[in-house]
C-alpha cells in the first residue's frame, strides 16, 4: 500500500510539473547568420576589385540579376525560423556585402519592407571590398553602440601572429600596412532586445585561399580577437550576454574554434571563460551550409557566451539552433546537385551557403 501511496504521489507530482510548463507562455526571437555570397550593385567602384560583378565584367552582372538576387535574398530572410517563429530574424548577421546600397535595397524588397530593418555597416579594407553587417528589426532592437574592430595580421610573421590593442575599449588602433593581410573587420554591436540588453559579434574570417593549413594561422588570429573582444566584455560585466556570429571558413572542430576562441559542444562543458557552440553536435552528424567536392561543413555559425544556457528563463536564453536549407535553396540537377542554389553566369541564384539561426526565449510575465 505505501508502494502505491508513493507511486502515486509521484505520478501526481509529474503530472502537475507537465501541466504547468505547458501553461508557460515564451516570448521568442530568432537570430540569424547569412552570407549573401558576392551582393554587389552593378556600378564599378575604382576604389575596390570589383569589376567583374558590372555588366561588362566576367560575370555579366545586369540589373536584372542584381535584382532577381534582392528578391531571392528577401524570400530566404522573410522565411528563417518558420514555423517556430512566424516573425523574420529580429537580428541579421550578413557577409559578403559591397556596401551599404545594396543592404538598403535589400530591405525595400516587398517581402520584407514591412520588417522596418535597420542596418549597421562599416566599409572593411577587403581587397575586394566585401563587408559584414548586422540588419535589426527597429521595433525589437535598440543599438546602442557600435564599432568596426580590425583584425591586424601580417605575411611571414609567426603562426597566427597579430597585432590588436590588448584594450579593446580604446579603437584608435594604430595600422602598419607592411606585409599586412587585408580582411574583414570585426562588427561588435551592443544594444537592447526588448529591454535587454546583449552584445553581438558579426565575423567573416579570412578565407582558405593558398590551402586550409596555410591559412589556419589568421583563423586563428581572428579566433583570438573574438576571445579578446568578449573578455573585454566581460571584466565590464562578467555576466555579459554575448553571441559572435558568421562565415568563419573553419568547421566547428577547427584549432580557430575549440582552442583559440574556446568552444564546447555541450552545454555542462561550458566554463565562464569559454563559449558554447550548438553547430558543432550537427557537424558530427555529418550536417553543412556548404559542400565542396561532395563533403559539407558547417562554417556558418552562432556561439554564445555561457550566460544564455543557463535555466532561468526570466531572461532571455538560448532555445535551438537549425541551419534553413528549403527545398528551394538547393541545387535540383546537374553536377552540383544537392549543393546551395548559388549564382550562375546565366541568372542569379541564392547563395553557396545556407544561412543558420538561432531562437532566443523568454517566460512571458
Amino acid at each position: 500500500m505505501q508502494i502505491i501511496k508513493i507511486q502515486f504521489c509521484l505520478l501526481a507530482f509529474f503530472i502537475i510539473s507537465f501541466l504547468t510548463a505547458q501553461s508557460k507562455k515564451y516570448n521568442i526571437h530568432t537570430l540569424a547568420f547569412y552570407n549573401f555570397e558576392n551582393l554587389f550593385d552593378t556600378n564599378d567602384d575604382p576604389s575596390t576589385n570589383d569589376d567583374e560583378w558590372t555588366p561588362a565584367g566576367t560575370q555579366h552582372w545586369t540589373k536584372e540579376k542584381y535584382e532577381q538576387k534582392l528578391k531571392n535574398l528577401s524570400r530566404v530572410i522573410s522565411e528563417i525560423g518558420t514555423p517556430e517563429n512566424s516573425n523574420a530574424p529580429a537580428l541579421l548577421g550578413c557577409s559578403e556585402i559591397e556596401n551599404r546600397g545594396v543592404l538598403e535595397d535589400l530591405i525595400k524588397q516587398e517581402k520584407i519592407a514591412n520588417y522596418d530593418y535597420g542596418i549597421i555597416h562599416f566599409d572593411s579594407p577587403d581587397h575586394r571590398g566585401i563587408d559584414v553587417a548586422l540588419l535589426y528589426q527597429k521595433k525589437y532592437f535598440r543599438p546602442t553602440s557600435y564599432v568596426n574592430i580590425p583584425l591586424l595580421i601580417y605575411k611571414n610573421s609567426a603562426a597566427g601572429q597579430e597585432n590588436n590593442n590588448e584594450d579593446l575599449g580604446d579603437v584608435e588602433i594604430k595600422v602598419n600596412t607592411k606585409n599586412r593581410v587585408f580582411t574583414r573587420d570585426q562588427l561588435l554591436v551592443t544594444g537592447f532586445l526588448d529591454n535587454e540588453e546583449i552584445h553581438i559579434i558579426v565575423n567573416h574570417w579570412p578565407s582558405r585561399s593558398g590551402g586550409e593549413k596555410a591559412s589556419s594561422p589568421y583563423r586563428e588570429a581572428a579566433g583570438r580577437l573574438n576571445r579578446k573582444i568578449i573578455d573585454s566584455l566581460q571584466r565590464i560585466n562578467p555576466m555579459a550576454k554575448v553571441i559572435t556570429m558568421g562565415d568563419l571558413n573553419d568547421g566547428p572542430f577547427n584549432k580557430s574554434l575549440k582552442i583559440a576562441l574556446g568552444t564546447k559542444a555541450k552545454k555542462t562543458e561550458v566554463s565562464e571563460s569559454e563559449v558554447y557552440n550548438p553547430f558543432e553536435e550537427m557537424a558530427e552528424k555529418g550536417m553543412g551550409t556548404l559542400a565542396f567536392r561532395d563533403s559539407w561543413d558547417i562554417f556558418d555559425q552562432i556561439i554564445m557566451t555561457k550566460s544564455f544556457i543557463d535555466s532561468d528563463f526570466s531572461n532571455f536564453k538560448f532555445w535551438k539552433a537549425g541551419i534553413f536549407n528549403k527545398p528551394y535553396l538547393i541545387q535540383a540537377t546537374g553536377k552540383y546537385k544537392g549543393y546551395p542554389l548559388r549564382n550562375t553566369l546565366t541568372e542569379a541564384g541564392f547563395s553557396d551557403h545556407f544561412p543558420v539561426y538561432i531562437y532566443l526565449i523568454r517566460e512571458k510575465l
